[in-house]
């Protein structure tokens, strides 16, 4: 294919054909540092790669504002951005590749099909709102917010164009002079003190953003950035057309002073409020297109830098124009505020294995008459992490152990901690090994065996030391930092065995339902291979054991063979997924389609289903040998799913529960948010649903935990 030529400005030769081993395909448009192309890797993905003018490679500055882009992008890749997949800032012509996201921009929608509908509006607010959320939590501030940085990709909002966000531990400051921005959706604070610019400012252009969504405008209009940029800092927004549920809400995001405006966790809130039709669901009209014509939005692009352009709606002259005003502040005088606008328009150019895994038993059968339910919180200072066993829903959070009924959630027994275990998040849900609860478990030196029908205390019995420690087949396996394994019996709390495993180093073992034996699982120094070993719990005899290719994680075990995921040892990121046959010697590998950061992963039946941070779900059939769907589902990171035949659950840091048709990867359902009080808080670990027949249970932040009738998840 020919290289394409430069449509960006400054003078250039024509553009590479490839940045770094991708192929440029065609261009998506062109702003003023660089060129964005379609391109494709050496396995077929889709990507977007911008390519930095060459004019600008040349100079050291733009280099260190493009390295910290990337950075930047790589903080925030994930649920609400397009995920970083390469980038080398350090090339001749810097580039960075990310995922490639169907969909128009904002600006692009509203250029073509005019104002949203009200009920659009509310789902792109939202979706904005946790975007915000999440890029602001790993301490990143835009400051570029605006339509055409918004893609409409069919699961949500996308935010994308991190070149002059800059993250609050920078070193990287803003030069005298130089504010660097888009003026109509600028916040005040942007002209007057521009090194002091925080995450309202892009709280600000949200709202900016959501005038021009709704109108076809934004809040500031005039044909000149100049009087734009004053208008920011002194005139009252214009909000004509705004829909009357969200007018207010809009308006408090277009505050002049930082402190006046929301939080991104307030605007959730309130929307919340505003409408019940908060959800993901895909809002993006019929009217879609993977390939944007560059013209097309560099138009885009110039009627936002102006607040107006060919084809962009425009209120009627002869229209009474209603203002929604806010009191007068003290600002900046207009000739200080036009040299500053003028400088500023010049320079835009836990240890794997570590928590115990349940014993097996079997499910009490459910009634079709099931309601749903929400047990109160007991405590607040930790997100409830649940398993099924002896007919009862077992719960753990900090300081606490109890049981609720399954049927309708009420308290049957609660037991409290003492000790280290007292003060320390649970390592895991409450099992029953050997027909006792071992309470604190993981949680220091004692643990109290409970009775699983009555909560009373069994024992009390101290452990050996150890570094690692798992429940399986009626034994707790504590591995010691020299690597000696000591294996006691639940039940009365005798020590049946005491030695190390031959080819483990250091054993700290994982365990699958329904499966008799513990697997340890070793790699290599240079990541090369894996020694994996099958260990009897009752006896400390190994079974087999094999050294497989690759830096391997085990998922799960389905009939006598284990299923991993394959680990780049150098990222960390997964690459493939591996099952191993131990009676055939054999094995099946089947990659993924793109890498995976931090992947929690379930096995049922030929199929794996893996949760990503950043938010990807992905179903990956074994038998098939291949990748059978993958879904963005919104959320910054997921639990461990869980599947049955119909439907995979995932738990999400704002306590919702998300129900995904197991066939076809399509979001089906979900419940509200249950964030409570402290919705600032990041839950440190996400407990995975517990699926009992037709019943789905789940914890949530604020310290609730609730079932849900699984036939019908667009109920909930």
């Amino acid at each position: 294919m020919a290289p394409q030529r430069n449509v960006g400005a400054g003078p250039e030769a024509e553009l590479p054909e490839y940045a770094g081993h991708y192929r440029l395909e065609s261009c998506l448009g062109s702003g003023g540092m660089g060129v964005v192309h379609l391109a494709r890797s050496t396995s077929g993905m889709k990507l977007a790669v911008k390519v930095v003018h060459a004019e600008f490679a040349k100079d050291p500055e733009f280099r260190g504002r493009f390295r910290q882009e990337v950075g930047a992008a790589r903080r925030v890749s994930g649920a609400f951005t397009a995920p970083v997949v390469d980038a080398d800032p350090e090339a001749g012509r810097p580039w960075m590749a990310t995922l490639f996201i169907p969909g128009p921009t904002l600006a692009q929608e509203v250029k073509r099909n005019g104002p949203m509908a009200p009920a659009q509006l509310r789902r792109l607010m939202a979706g904005l709102a946790e975007a915000l959320r999440d890029i602001h939590r790993v301490g990143v501030v835009h400051r570029d917010l605006k339509p055409s940085n918004v893609l409409l990709a069919e699961d949500g909002p996308k935010v994308i164009d991190f070149g002059i966000s800059r993250p609050k531990d920078s070193e990287l400051r803003t030069e005298t002079g130089k504010l660097i921005g888009t003026p109509p959706f600028m916040a005040p604070e942007q002209f007057r003190r521009p090194r002091e610019v925080g995450p309202a400012a892009d709280v600000f252009a949200l709202g900016s953003v959501m005038v021009h969504a709704a109108t076809g405008r934004g809040p500031f209009d005039s044909d000149s950035p100049y009087v734009v940029a004053y208008q920011v800092v002194h005139d009252e927004p214009e909000l004509a057309g705004v829909p009357e549920e969200l007018a207010p809400l809009v308006l408090r995001c277009l505050a002049k002073e930082p402190e006046d405006r929301p939080s991104p966790d307030e605007l959730m809130r309130e929307l919340r409020s505003v409408s019940a039709s908060y959800d993901t669901q895909a809002f993006i009209p019929a009217q879609r297109v993977d390939e944007v014509p560059a013209e097309e939005e560099a138009e885009a692009e110039a009627a936002e830098q102006g607040g107006g352009g060919p084809g962009v709606p425009a209120s009627g002259s002869g229209e009474r124009r209603s203002r929604l005003r806010l009191g007068k502040r003290a600002a900046l005088g207009a000739g200080a505020l036009g040299l500053a606008v003028a400088g500023a328009l010049a320079a835009v150019p836990v240890l794997v294995g570590g928590s115990p895994a349940p014993e097996v038993t079997a499910p009490r059968t459910t009634s079709a008459a099931f309601a749903a339910w929400e047990a109160p919180p007991l405590s607040g200072k930790s997100m409830p992490q649940c398993s099924y066993a002896a007919g009862k829903l077992l719960c753990a959070q900090t300081g606490l152990v109890f049981a609720l009924d399954p049927v309708d959630g009420r308290l049957l027994w609660r037991h409290p901690l003492d000790g280290a275990a007292a003060s320390g998040p649970p390592s895991g849900a409450p099992v029953v090994s050997g027909g006792l609860v071992p309470a604190g478990l993981g949680q220091g030196p004692r643990v109290t065996m409970l009775d699983p029908g009555s909560g009373d205390v069994e024992r009390r019995q101290e452990l050996p030391g150890y570094g690692g420690l798992r429940a399986v087949g009626g034994m707790l396996l504590l591995t010691a930092a020299d690597g000696t394994v000591t294996a006691v019996e639940s039940a009365s709390g005798e020590v049946k065995w005491r030695h190390r495993i031959p080819g483990q180093d250091t054993p700290y073992f994982v365990s699958f339902p329904g499966d008799p034996l513990a697997y340890a699982a070793s790699v290599s120094g240079d990541g090369s291979g894996t020694k994996v070993t099958a260990v009897d719990p009752g006896t400390g005899d190994v079974r087999w054991d094999a050294r497989l290719e690759g830096s391997l994680q085990p998922l799960g075990a389905v009939d006598g063979a284990v299923v991993f995921v394959s680990v780049d040892a150098v990222r960390g990121d997964a690459r493939a997924v591996v099952r191993y046959d131990p009676e055939s010697r054999g094995s099946v590998r089947v990659p993924l389609r793109i890498p995976l950061q931090q992947v929690e992963g379930s096995v049922r039946g030929d199929v794996v289903h893996l949760m990503a941070t950043g938010g990807a779900l992905v179903a990956v059939d074994l038998e098939a040998r291949k990748q059978r769907w993958s879904l963005e589902t919104g959320a910054v990171r997921g639990s461990k799913p869980v599947a049955d035949d119909r439907y995979v659950y995932v738990t999400v840091p704002d306590g919702r529960l998300l129900a995904v048709d197991a066939r076809r990867g399509k979001l089906v359902g979900q419940t509200s948010p249950r964030l409570g009080d402290r919705s600032d808080r990041v839950p440190a670990a996400l407990p995975e649903p517990v699926l009992v027949d037709d019943r789905v249970y789940a914890g949530a932040p604020d310290g609730t935990v609730f079932a849900v009738n699984g036939r019908d998840p667009s109920g909930w």
